[in-house]
């Protein structure tokens, strides 16, 4: 029995029992950077004088701050604010002002005992104290962070502060707070309560900042009165806030008025309608010796009159009344003649808004003398009644009643003041070139909406083309181009317009070219005189050719009455004898053949004085310059058309049938998967060459048929280079194949970056689908590099930078996943968990058999795109004389082209050259050479510097304009501009953008020589 236990206690004992280990998870270092609060505490403990801490604090304020370390900088700030016993320099006899424990903030009563009386003392430096006011304010706006929490202290310290430069400071920085606040009216009043409170102060930056803030954050829907809570209390009773405003208009300092008034402005900007009192106060303030406080009450004026436009106001030292928008327009009319001349710019821009004047108070402002209109007459029975109220003798009640009055002329009162009488000829003679050019656009502004004034102001702007000043002479002709519409130019008009001709500036010779394109002109005499000059312009500036050409194009075909009885003479011919027959490389005889074929387009009769000569320069240039010369159907001969004129036909062209050509195109395409390779093939390749036939039939439609066809040829290369017999063989004996395939993926990259960039008004669906097409581009590349090239390194960064593209389509593109279904893009992403942890090989078959298996993604049809173009319109390309310089040295060739639909022509435009031996030169515009004629539209005028070594004969060189592109501008989601408190080293690092060019314009060669030097 012993022996039995013994046993089972050895065999107790000498069991070995495994316990399986459990790992402890590792932890997780996680790595922050430093405190800001504690790298400024430290700083400012350095400090051993105020010199010191203010360097520290300005250091500190280039620094950015994350949102979680505000709090703790904000009471390190308050702690040196108040001098908490923490650091050395603080118990220096020097600092000696004690402050008011109820005043210390809250967020210092945390680390101080109650009853410790020797903690705080003030900082005595003000400069200190003034960058600490204005680094809460910076903290204020930090991204992120709520203000609300340091109102109290920031409100706390204003209370206790003696400064007047670090209490206006203060408010400013309370300012701040609450425009980060909007959505807390509590807090606004408040706030408002102690703008009021400190509206008394003697400094006038302090009253100017309470004005501010009454400004901004003045109720706009209630008065601050007793029934706001208790506030009434505080400002003495029901006040509002613009009555607490206007109560500084008269301020003995005027900064502090400048800023009543704009403190009113900025309520009415916030939307509450100032009340019409005002009106007199702001009067008043127009005589202010301070011209800011004037040009503010300019704009008050203004403000008014447009919200009581029809109210009667009366006229001083009568009985008359009159609109309250007459007596506005006549008293800022007066200010044209304002010392000041930024107050006679402000005033006359001001005028040009007011277009709900009565009509003889405009006319007035184009003449010196009061017209008889403004002045009111008293009637007999009047003046008899003053004569009878008067009486026949003295009754002595009076001193000096019957003494003899000065003579006035008691029969007219005056409706405007003398003063404002001719104020835009006031302005228009002004010494100052500003003051012009506001006084003619105001003129623009207000004869647009008045046809009877632009007949009146129509001599005084043809006055203007004689400015000293090139840009009043360019904006007097825009603005005579805008009010064309309701003017007729008489011939002595037309002459001083026409001398304007001869200007050295191409600008204002172009812009005066436009003018005349929509200008109507009374006589054949005026024709006669416009096409003499535009032909002496034409031979003083022969690069003016083909804007003349387009002037005598309209010319002609407004004024198709008026060229009739000219014809003879314009062409030369005679009832009787045959004339010579003109040179048709003449560009002079050219200018008179448009002027009078499209004057003939509206005059069926003008044809029967053509001579036969005539008719066959008709057909030349019929198709030389079809833009310029239109389809005439002349007798006997059959209508010539172009392709400009196919809508001639009844609807073959019309706009509405073409875009239902172009859907049923793309709906006909959506079919292809039903079709077997060849046929699919062959019906993509038929789609793509009516959408390019379209586009050259009708214009408007050219930009979606285009991007369409280059969309649907992507997807032609990308089926051929998928096609079966590629992929079921072995590599080696399908090489060439494999050549062809890789082009066409280069090939499909390229066109998808044409599509995105040469292409404007894309929406994100069809951006989406570009990047779709790009990707599957980028697919095709690896599968070929992993069956072509050796190395698993090379493959593996292939892989991954795949991968990276993928998820990068995913976070720009959100939002159009859903519109992708069943895609490539949408099966990559659904085998995204295995694709990241498969080996490369692997990976790579998954997107072959991925890429086979995708259809044809349908394409939205764009409401509105339009395609990148340039017409190079100098060099022309025709001259057979070389431009000769000396080897070594630089040749200028004029650059002219005009840009349509180009987005950011100063960053994206360049200019080509390529030579003979294959150099290329890219020469990147200066931003001034670009110009703005219209709407989508640019005007590139530049010069080019040619140099080469010494060749043996001349040669061609080839000038073109390059759109360029980077796609780093392609994400949709533009980041927001990084804030006070955002840090660069935060962001995630940016991938490398892919950067190129596209030509958008047809190649013009140029004859060059560089000639060998003389020695």
């Amino acid at each position: 029995m012993a022996a039995h236990l013994k046993k089972r206690v050895y065999e107790e004992f000498s069991k070995v029992v495994q316990i399986p280990h459990e790992e402890t998870p590792a932890k997780k270092l996680r790595l922050s950077k430093p405190s800001k609060s504690a790298a400024l505490h430290i700083d400012l403990c350095k400090a051993t004088n105020s010199t010191d801490a203010l360097q520290y604090l300005l250091q500190f304020a280039r620094k950015p701050v994350e949102a979680e370390s505000v709090e703790g900088v904000v009471r390190i700030l308050l702690e040196h604010y108040y001098k908490v016993k923490s650091c050395g320099y603080f118990f220096s006899p020097f600092f000696k002002n004690r402050v008011d424990k109820s005043r210390i903030p809250s967020v210092l009563k945390k680390s101080q005992t109650a009853n410790d009386d020797d903690s705080f003392f003030q900082e005595t430096d003000n400069s200190v104290r003034l960058k600490i006011a204005s680094l809460l304010g910076l903290l204020s706006k930090t991204q992120g962070f709520s203000p609300d929490c340091i109102v109290d202290d920031a409100i706390n310290t204003l209370s206790n502060e003696k400064s007047h430069q670090v209490l206006a400071q203060l408010l400013e920085t309370l300012l701040i707070i609450g425009t980060q606040l909007p959505e807390s009216p509590a807090l606004r009043l408040r706030l408002v309560e102690v703008a009021y409170k400190h509206l008394s102060d003697t400094y006038f930056g302090v009253r100017n900042k309470c004005l501010q803030l009454l400004g901004c954050l003045g109720m706009v829907d209630a008065p601050l009165g007793k029934e706001n809570e208790g506030a009434g209390t505080s400002l003495g009773g029901l006040r509002d806030v613009q009555s607490i405003i206007s109560d500084y208009f008269g301020d003995q300092d005027p900064r502090v008025r400048t800023a009543a008034l704009k403190a009113m402005l900025q309520l009415h900007e916030r939307g509450m309608k100032i009340h019409q009192i005002i009106y007199d106060q702001a009067c008043r303030l127009l005589t202010d010796d301070y011209e800011q406080v004037r040009s503010a009450a300019v704009q008050m004026v203004w403000v008014l009159s447009q919200l009581y436009p029809e109210s009667i106001v009366p006229i001083p030292s009568s009985n008359e009344e009159i609109r309250l928008v007459d007596d506005a327009f006549g008293k800022i009319s007066h200010m044209v003649s304002d010392g000041s001349w930024m107050v006679r710019v402000q005033a006359a821009k001001t005028l040009g808004s007011m277009l709900q004047v009565s009509p003889h108070f405009l006319e007035q402002t184009l003449d010196k003398k009061l017209m008889s209109d403004l002045r009111r007459k008293r009637t007999a029975h009047e003046r008899a009644k003053e004569l009878f109220a008067s009486g026949e003798f003295s009754s002595g009640r009076k001193w000096a009643d019957d003494a003899p009055k000065e003579k006035l002329d008691t029969n007219t009162v005056n409706l405007i003041a003398s003063g404002a009488c001719g104020a835009f000829v006031h302005g228009l003679e002004d010494e100052m070139f500003e003051v012009r050019i506001a006084a003619v656009e105001a003129l623009c502004q207000l004869a647009r909406s008045s046809p009877s004034f632009a007949e009146k102001c129509l001599d005084f702007l043809v006055d203007m083309f004689n400015d000293e000043i090139e840009e009043v002479r360019l904006q007097s002709i825009h603005v005579l181009r805008e009010i064309s519409t309701h003017i007729t130019l008489r011939e002595d008009q037309l002459d001083t317009v026409l001398a304007v001709l001869e200007d050295s500036s191409r600008d204002i010779r172009e812009a005066l070219h436009e003018l005349l394109c929509y200008t109507n002109v009374s006589t054949k005499e005026c024709i006669q005189l416009a096409l003499l000059e535009l032909l002496k312009n034409l031979n003083k500036y022969p690069t003016d050719r083909n804007s003349v050409w387009k002037c005598l194009k309209f010319l002609g075909s407004r004024h198709p009455t008026l060229v009739l009885p000219l014809v003879p003479e314009l062409l030369s011919t005679h009832p009787y004898f045959d004339t010579p027959e003109p040179d048709m490389d003449d560009p002079a005889y050219i200018a008179v053949l448009v002027l009078v074929f499209n004057a003939a387009k509206s005059c069926p009769t003008m044809p029967a004085l053509f001579s036969d000569h005539t008719f066959r320069h008709y057909a030349y240039l019929r198709d030389s310059l079809s833009h310029l010369v239109p389809p005439l159907r002349l007798p006997g001969r059959k209508q010539v058309y172009g392709l400009d004129s196919v809508d001639s036909g009844p609807g073959s062209g019309s706009v509405e049938s073409a875009q239902l050509f172009l859907q049923q195109s793309l709906n006909r395409v959506s079919t292809i998967q039903n079709l077997e390779a060849p046929g699919a093939q062959d019906l993509l390749d038929l789609t793509t060459r009516d959408l390019l036939r379209l586009g050259e039939l009708q214009t408007e439609l050219a930009g979606a048929a285009d991007f369409c066809a280059t969309y649907l040829r992507c997807q032609l290369l990308l089926m051929k280079a998928l096609q079966e017999k590629l992929w079921n063989m072995a590599v080696p004996l399908c090489l060439k194949q494999n050549v062809t395939a890789t082009a066409a993926a280069q090939q499909i990259l390229e066109e998808t970056y044409k599509l995105e960039f040469l292409y404007s008004g894309l929406e994100s669906r069809q951006v989406a689908t570009i990047h779709h097409v790009r990707l599957q581009a980028k697919a095709l590349q690896l599968v070929l590099t992993a069956r072509t090239r050796q190395g698993l390194d090379l493959l593996i960064g292939s892989c991954e930078k795949f991968l990276q593209d993928v998820e990068s389509f995913q976070r720009l593109f959100l939002t159009e996943l859903p519109h992708l279904q069943d895609s490539f893009v949408d099966k990559l992403l659904e085998l995204m968990p295995r694709l990241s942890s498969c080996k490369p090989v692997e990976l790579v078959k998954i997107l072959q058999t991925t890429l086979r298996q995708s259809g044809l993604l349908q394409l939205r049809l764009p409401e509105q795109i339009h395609r990148a173009t340039a017409t190079i319109i100098e060099p022309t390309g025709e001259s057979d004389n070389p431009l000769r310089f000396t080897s070594g040295l630089v040749v200028a060739l004029d650059i002219d082209a005009t840009l349509e639909h180009v987005q950011d022509p100063q960053n994206t435009v360049k200019v080509q050259v390529l030579y003979p031996d294959g150099q290329s030169h890219v020469i990147h515009p200066k931003p001034g050479d670009f110009r703005k004629p219209g709407p989508h539209r640019h005007r590139l005028i530049t010069q080019v510097y040619l140099s080469h070594t010494a060749w043996t004969e001349p040669s061609q060189i080839e000038v073109r304009l390059l759109l360029a592109y980077s796609s780093s501008s392609t994400s949709l989601t533009s980041p927001s501009k990084l804030g006070w408190s955002e840090s660069l080293e935060s962001l995630p690092p940016a991938e490398a953008a892919v950067e190129g060019t596209i030509p958008f314009s047809k190649a013009v060669k140029v004859f060059i020589m560089p000639k060998p030097a003389r020695r």
